[in-house]
This record gives C-alpha cells, structure tokens and sequence, in this order.
C-alpha cells in the first residue's frame, strides 16, 4: 500500500528569542542570543545562574482569565503554540471532522513549578491548602488535554515522554498516525518550563549546565573547543501535520512536507549517548530510508548540538556515519547556542527551523564558535546565517535514556 503524504500548514513558536515563529526566526537569522541571567527565582546559591527564559509571555492572550491559574506554565506555553499553528493553518475543527484530528504535544518535565510550589505549601500550610488542580497541572499529557479540548479535536490524543527528544518523537508519531489512516490532521510538537531550582540544581548535580555566569549571551557554543556544558531554556513549538489530499482540498499552504522519521535506542547509558554516535546514526540513516533519500539529498542539518563534550563529539561522527564524503558539504548548525535547551520543547522548536530553511533559502548560524574542536571538523555554519538553496532537511533530537529521533522536511513537490 502506498504511504499517504503528509505537509505541514501550520507552525507555533514560544522562545527565548521571541512570542512567534516570525520573531524566533529572525532573532536566529540575525544570531541573536536568548541567555540571560535567571529571573523567575533567585539563582545566588546555584553553580549556574543564566538560562534562556520567555520574556514578556502573557498568557491571558491565549487562555481566559479563569482557566489559567489551573495550569502549570509548560501547558500556558503550549497552548500559546497550538493557537499561533493553528491559525496559520487555517484548518477549522468541525463535527463533521473532529473525529479525524488529533494532538500529541509532549514535555520532558512536566509541571515542575507547580510540583515546586504545592510541595512548599504543604510542608508550610498542610494538604488541606493543595489545591484541586494540582495533579492536572503537572501530568505531561495535559497539555494535549487542554489544547483537545480547546480546538475540539477528537481523534488521537497522547504525549510522548522522551526527554530531550519529546518534541520531535510527539511529531514523528504524530505523523506515522496520519500515514497510516488514523488522522487525517495533527497538533504535534513539545513543550517545556522548568527553570526553576530544582530543575537547575539537578542537572547542576550532574554538571551538565555552562557555568559560564559572566557571559550569558555567549555560554551556549556547541561545537566549540571552549563549551563547559548546556544551557537550559524554555518554550514551545507546534505544528500543524496534515494528510496531503485533506490539505489540497480546503485550499491550505503547504510549507513542506515530513517525509521521514526515526527513532532509535543506544542501551547503552543514562545520561550520556552511545560511543561513536551508533544510535544516532541508525536514527538518521532511518529517517533518509523512511523518506527514500540519500546522502546527496540532504541540503542541511539542524543539530542536536547541546554544547555539551560527547553530545557534540559523537553526533557529528553519526553525522559522517551516515552520509560519508557528503557530510563535509552539509551545512550542519545548532540553534540551541541562541535559545538554550528546551529540552522536551526543543525537538518541536528545531523541527520549524528545518521547515523555514526550506520555505525562506536561509541558514541559522551556530553563535559563540570561536575555536574549533578537532573532533567536531563538519561546517557547523559559524556565527552567521547563510542563504542556501535546502530542499531537504534533518533535525536532530538525543535524549537521556539512550533515546533517538530525527525528522526529513522536504521542499512541497505536488
């Protein structure tokens, strides 16, 4: 049987960069930074001080008045994302079609703050001062709830939980569900706030984070020699995944099409990935199968890119795995040096930046790459952005557990 096609109509961006896929977009193109020194709790105590938080997000322009207050921030993010999607989109849920679309928008940590908050008001005021909305607030599938709800939609409703791949395994299901019938439209994508102390102090625990706290806007340079560890950020990206028949017949704009996806395990550790990159390239070798491409295909990279010493090592030794001699011509950049890491945000993020090199002909730099790693030797696309012709692109997400996924856009050809 023939696989059915799948586009993208719409795209919905929250970042450290700005409110909207067209102010994050040209925040990258200009090689902005988002890091700055925390603000949403007091950082004194912690090894790390800075993060890539939202600024100026007002959540009552997404969400009645009433409602918010029953949500943690990461389901406030998402639904914010899923709005600015869906109206590019256009697409309209109906009775005649709610039945054949869908949501999966997942996040890595879940309600964080709110887990944070209520635990300090029980120890200080005891359970009865819990309020009823708690649980609602942290659980990841939540904000798949809540947009359903929103939009109506009553077909395939879920959350992918994959740590730093979330945003991108939510949208590679999400598009294997259209594929093979089950929706003829999804809401996918990810979503993540959890700079708060916990959320700092534990992977300060693991000293995972750049201390690099006099220099915000120039902690975050994967593939630099001089990295010192990730910065977290926050955020939310969505899109709108439709069959390709569903999208051409109410009359949508295509801006491209998803044409493959992989995932993989390394079981190999926690925490960090598997020597060489292994599991990573059987990922990204997936995808290109899954799409029918080969190496000469490929027109860019959106890395995983987290500034951290094997993640950056061992992705761009998959990198070369895979498409061999090629992969020195592939523009390969990470946009995590201007936003952070969003973590179970990121992949949906990264995702929306694959699909504007396509649309737009350009390139987002990797910002701070000042000296080069002899083991990172790829062209990661330095400090400025680049006009390319790119019809087809990979984004890259690695999460802790082993855990692997990468997405093929390529340029709509009806």
């Amino acid at each position: 049987m023939e696989k059915r096609r799948v586009v993208v109509t719409g795209m919905g961006a929250v970042t450290p960069l700005g409110i909207g896929v067209d102010e994050t977009w040209s925040g990258m193109l200009e090689g902005k930074s988002g890091v700055g020194l925390i603000t949403q709790f007091d950082p004194a105590d912690f090894a790390t001080k800075i993060a890539g938080e939202v600024k100026g997000f007002d959540p009552a322009l997404y969400i009645e008045a009433k409602e918010i207050k029953k949500m943690d921030r990461f389901i406030h993010l998402s639904i914010a994302a899923s709005r600015m999607a869906m109206e590019q989109s256009a697409l309209k849920v109906t009775e005649a079609n709610a039945e054949r679309v869908g949501v999966m928008v997942g996040s890595g940590m879940g309600g964080l703050i709110a887990i944070e908050k209520y635990h300090a008001i029980v120890l200080e005021k005891g359970p009865r001062k819990i309020t009823p909305f708690f649980i609602p607030m942290l659980i990841v599938n939540l904000a798949s709830g809540h947009i359903s709800i929103i939009f109506g939609a009553k077909g395939p409703n879920s959350a992918v939980v994959t740590a730093c791949a979330t945003g991108t395994h939510n949208i590679g299901d999400a598009f294997k569900v259209i594929q093979r019938g089950d929706a003829d439209a999804m809401i996918a994508g990810g979503t993540e706030a959890c700079i708060t102390p916990m959320g700092i102090g534990g992977f300060n625990a693991m000293k995972a984070l750049s201390t690099r706290n006099d220099e915000p806007e120039r902690a975050s340079r994967p593939f630099d020699a001089g990295r010192d560890g990730f910065v977290m950020g926050e955020g939310a990206g969505v899109m709108v995944l439709e069959e390709l028949e569903h999208a051409r017949a109410r009359g949508a704009n295509i801006l491209a099409e998803l044409a493959g996806y992989g995932l993989s395990g390394d079981a190999y550790h926690l925490t960090a990935p598997a020597p060489n990159g292994d599991g990573a390239a059987r990922c990204i070798k997936m995808a290109m199968n899954d799409a029918g491409v080969g190496p000469e295909d490929i027109s860019y990279i959106n890395a995983h890119g987290t500034s951290t010493k094997f993640n950056d090592e061992f992705e761009t030794m998959a990198i070369k795995a895979v498409l061999g001699e090629r992969a020195y011509k592939i523009p390969v950049s990470s946009t995590k040096s201007m936003t952070g890491h969003l973590l179970g945000a990121a992949g949906g993020v990264e995702a929306i930046v694959a699909v504007k090199t396509i649309m737009e002909g350009k390139i987002p730099p990797t910002i701070n790459y000042e000296t080069k790693d002899p083991e990172c030797d790829l062209d990661y696309v330095p400090n400025e952005a680049r006009e390319a012709t790119v019809n087809a692109a990979l984004s890259n997400s690695f999460g802790f557990g082993g855990t692997n996924g990468c997405l093929l856009f390529r340029k709509f050809n009806g």
